[in-house]
């Protein structure tokens, strides 16, 4: 974002004016836009707004929702660069992970029953909204183990907003993550023999190798790829062919029988309306292209 520069035509191609970019005037005008939209935005099911945390921890977190996975979201706002609103998140954050009966309570609340009991509290994520970060900023996220995205902002003119992801980093060790990855393809491989694990593992590669911050996310029902918002849903293999939910709309693609499918309005694991299914190392070459147009759309 800080390299993009925007430019708006006119209807016969005739003229051309930069739209300039600019910070909200108060931190308070990014917040109350990213609430109203914050599924648009995020992918987050927005909860509360200016959450007290009590007179003992004595702060009010910015924004409270809760992702596509079922996984706590802090989102913290600055209006330009400010060099404590990660460490002011992670200190919400602790808080956030000490009170999880309090945080359900408010889920049961706003979205029901069902929602607080699929609460995902193995990667709580914070969002930090800015005008900008340093590299310091960058440096720092890469040395937690906490779920953390720096999304840096940007106003356009009167209508537009560029949000723009500086940097994505999933909580827990790299270690951990390769062993659920081997646990998965353990299981995958002893009921459905060979060729699916290696299907499946196939799959996890290239959605993993289609750029940074690619974030795993593992649900008992499917695993997400998550690049700020859910990309990519992954069920477990089935006896012949292994399932993968998009975020394409299949109005924009030439269905294929038997490979693509419209899942719009259907009940299914994950999310997204494109469905993939893969039954060869073939279909997963095939299907390369919808998973970078998802990837982009994220």
């Amino acid at each position: 974002m800080s390299g993009l520069r925007l430019f708006r035509t006119s209807t016969t191609n005739s003229a051309m004016a930069e739209v300039t970019p600019r910070l909200a005037e108060v931190e308070a005008d990014v917040q109350s836009l990213v609430e109203a939209h914050m599924e648009t935005l995020l992918g987050v099911r927005f909860l509360a707004s200016e959450y007290s945390t009590g007179p003992v921890h004595g702060g009010r977190i910015d924004s409270l929702g809760l992702d596509e996975n079922g996984s706590p979201v802090i989102v913290e706002y600055k209006r330009g660069v400010d060099a404590g609103v990660i460490n002011q998140g992670l200190f919400y954050l602790s808080w956030l992970v000490d009170h999880r009966a309090e945080f359900e309570h408010l889920v049961r609340d706003r979205l029901g029953g069902t929602a607080a009991s699929q609460v995902l509290w193995s990667g709580p994520r914070l969002i930090c909204i800015a005008g900008d970060f340093t590299r310091y900023d960058v440096h720092a996220v890469r040395e937690h183990r906490r779920s953390i995205d720096l999304v840096r902002y940007r106003l356009f003119g009167s209508d537009l907003l560029g949000l723009e992801t500086v940097a994505s980093v999933s909580g827990g060790t790299p270690v951990a993550r390769r062993a659920r990855r081997q646990a998965v393809a353990r299981a995958a491989a002893d009921v459905q023999g060979a060729p699916m694990m290696e299907l499946a593992n196939a799959v996890d590669e290239v959605l993993l190798g289609l750029g940074d911050g690619v974030n795993r996310v593992e649900r008992k029902t499917y695993r997400a790829y998550q690049r700020l918002r859910n990309f990519a849903c992954v069920c477990p293999p089935q006896r012949s062919k292994l399932l993968v939910y998009l975020k394409v709309d299949p109005k924009d693609v030439d269905l294929v029988p038997g490979f693509t499918r419209d899942v719009s309005g259907l009940g299914h694991h994950g999310t997204g309306d494109l469905e993939v299914q893969l039954r060869t190392p073939r279909d997963v070459e095939r299907a390369q292209d919808l998973f970078r147009a998802s990837y982009a759309s994220a």
